[in-house]
């Protein structure tokens, strides 16, 4: 019995996987996976969707849903055969493993966190010099705004916005309103990490939320849920009550250019096919966005 539902397991992986390829190279003429590219958005995920598995694995299982990006978070352990984790901390050996492990599976970090920084210069120079190594433009953190002034100069001189991320509510950032607070005034290298999940974990509306932070959304972890409500759980995008369609829309009249995380945080062991099933949605609905 269960040799037969891992094989049937397998076979909904492959389905999804193979349903993904033709969808994206060609047999669906409505569908364009370079649309998302065209309007400056890098669409990957967020490797805790696989905190269950290495970052080797988590980049493997990213390469076979068509991604080419990917957002790493500390403490991740990088492979089977060693002990080591993601992070500035880690050993120059260890380093070279991940960029060697990254470019043949042709997938590219764009994006670093939820990681802590702080106003100590030296210490936050850490992390964004391991960022600028990997090639990575945003940092997503919940620092406070006692570091603002340090950050501002090391996003400035390394090229690497840094993004606030909502938590659900009672975090220091659940609402974008304290986004905007914490900001105003502040230079554009800071701006908000859009978590639209948590949103709704708070009860509030994910589109409501991108309209108040207009302009100074620097990256995404994009969800979507079954439901409003901490008891809510992730569903593939375009399925839930995100209204996934309007936030795209949304994104396009902001001129969002930026990394797209998806952050899926249920069904742990077996999201690869979900996943696979939002890469699809995203791609179908920026498509018919993009000619609208």
């Amino acid at each position: 019995m269960q040799t037969r539902l891992r094989l049937v397991g397998l076979v909904f992986v492959l389905t999804i996987v193979v349903g993904f390829n033709g969808i994206v190279h060609g047999q669906d003429a409505s569908v364009d996976d370079a649309a998302a590219e065209k309007l400056g958005w890098k669409l990957g995920v967020q490797t805790y969707s696989f905190n269950r598995f290495t970052l080797f694995e988590a980049i493997d299982k990213a390469a076979s849903v068509g991604l080419k990006y990917a957002e790493a978070y500390p403490g991740q352990k990088i492979s089977t055969d060693s002990e080591e984790k993601m992070g500035p901390g880690m050993s120059d050996e260890a380093f070279a493993n991940v960029k060697r492990k990254l470019e043949e599976a042709g997938v590219q970090l764009v994006a670093f966190g939820v990681t802590g920084l702080s106003a100590d210069e030296a210490e936050s120079r850490r992390t964004f010099e391991f960022c600028k190594q990997f090639g990575i433009g945003v940092i997503n953190t919940e620092v406070r705004e006692d570091a603002f002034d340090t950050l501002e100069k090391l996003a400035e001189e390394y090229q690497i916005k840094v993004g606030l991320h909502n938590h659900p509510a009672p975090s220091y950032y659940w609402s974008p309103d304290k986004v905007l607070e914490a900001i105003e005034g502040r230079s554009p290298w800071i701006g908000a990490c859009a978590d639209t999940g948590h949103w709704m974990r708070s009860g509030l509306e994910p589109l409501e939320c991108l309209r108040k932070l207009d302009g100074r959304i620097v990256s995404f972890h994009f969800k979507d849920l079954n439901k409003m409500g901490r008891e809510a759980h992730d569903v593939p995008w375009g399925e839930g009550q995100a209204n996934v369609p309007a936030l795209i829309a949304e994104m396009k009249r902001q001129n969002f250019q930026g990394p797209v995380s998806i952050e899926y945080e249920h069904n742990w062991l077996e999201s690869l096919p979900e996943i696979g099933q939002c890469v699809v949605n995203f791609h179908r609905i920026t498509s018919k966005t993009v000619k609208d």
